[in-house]
């Protein structure tokens, strides 16, 4: 990371603006300089749910508007983009940055909400186990442990291929 990065805390507050963060997946995505104008339209289309072809001109203004006056300059001061002659650049820094945003699907609970629940199954076992509770003649204490082991590797597993999914620049629309 450059001298200008700073925290891992300045790059999410840079994306936790909707129109930077598809700036930056649009620019990941297309993997060369990209034109402001094609940006714009594209940042717009993803905003509206609609297709590129079917904005309207304000629409695009709009956008193109917002990305040149505020958030290519805030990029660009965050050594992220280098933005001249209406042409944008991720800098070598951004590009290798790989960026997992945690998207929590509104049908599930988040991922620190689930460990904590599978963290406290596990010292249920364990305390039954403990306290003679749980049956150890069917499954042993290290069955019991092994179980649990196995359900935190699954998670992790799961956890981890979904994470992918949601880098920037890996999927169609961005997150």
């Amino acid at each position: 990371m450059g001298a200008s990065h700073g925290s891992h805390g300045e790059i999410f507050e840079l994306l936790s603006n909707r129109r930077r963060r598809y700036a930056i997946h649009y620019c990941k995505r297309v993997n060369e300089p990209v034109e402001l104008g094609d940006l714009a339209e594209q940042v717009a289309a993803w905003e509206l749910d609609k297709e590129v072809q079917e904005l309207t001109s304000a629409e695009r203004k709009r956008v193109y508007t917002a990305l040149q006056q505020t958030h290519l300059p805030t990029l660009e001061r965050a050594d992220v983009v280098e933005f001249e002659n209406h042409t944008i650049e991720l800098t070598d820094e951004a590009d290798a940055l790989e960026i997992y945003l945690d998207i929590v699907p509104a049908d599930s609970i988040p991922w620190g909400v689930y460990y904590l629940g599978l963290s406290v199954l596990g010292f249920v076992v364990l305390a039954g186990v403990w306290a003679d509770v749980v049956p150890t003649e069917t499954i042993p204490p290290l069955g019991w442990a092994g179980l649990v082991l196995g359900a935190v590797t699954a998670s992790a597993i799961a956890h981890v291929l979904t994470s992918r999914r949601y880098r920037l620049g890996e999927m169609e629309r961005p997150p």
